[in-house]
């Protein structure tokens, strides 16, 4: 991955169109889970996917009006969504998936900034709360600690 001082506009534009295409996996996943969830303890979460699918277009219309902004078409394909007959596996792939995010916009909002884009920062900020919100209902409705996730799952220093 380009550190910070080296992310360009379209390398930006590039990372972003990855961002959506996680979005549009999230879209499709929540969607999916929250219908196919079943069992008393799984209700309350289930609705809360149904909400979580709603917010994760909003956060994919934001994207995709950031990435035009920069000069570049958004992506159309999601990254692939793992689908399970046991909804505790479902719930750990929607966590896992929120993990990921969550480091990824984390180093989105520095590279941003870098670039000077803070209005921009700014919308991946307000993304990357609900986000991690996402994160918190699922590691509950999974019984678990709240995950601590750091940055960008590659990340490597260079000197």
């Amino acid at each position: 991955m380009a550190s910070q001082q080296e992310i360009s506009r379209d390398r930006l534009a590039e990372l972003l169109n990855e961002d959506l295409s996680r979005e549009y996996q999230a879209i499709i996943a929540y969607v999916v889970y929250s219908q196919v969830l079943s069992g008393a303890q799984y209700m309350d979460i289930a609705a809360q996917l149904e909400i979580h699918a709603k917010q994760e277009l909003d956060h994919a219309l934001t994207l995709s009006r950031q990435i035009d902004y920069l000069g570049k078409m958004p992506s159309v394909t999601p990254k692939p969504v793992r689908t399970s007959k046991d909804a505790k596996q479902m719930l750990r792939f929607d966590l896992e998936n929120e993990n990921e995010t969550i480091r990824n916009y984390r180093d989105r909002i520095g590279q941003c900034e870098t670039l000077g884009e803070y209005a921009m920062a700014e919308q991946i900020r307000k993304i990357l709360m609900q986000e991690q919100d996402h994160q918190i209902d699922l590691a509950t409705a999974l019984g678990e600690e709240v995950p601590d996730v750091g940055f960008g799952p590659k990340k490597r220093t260079r000197r």
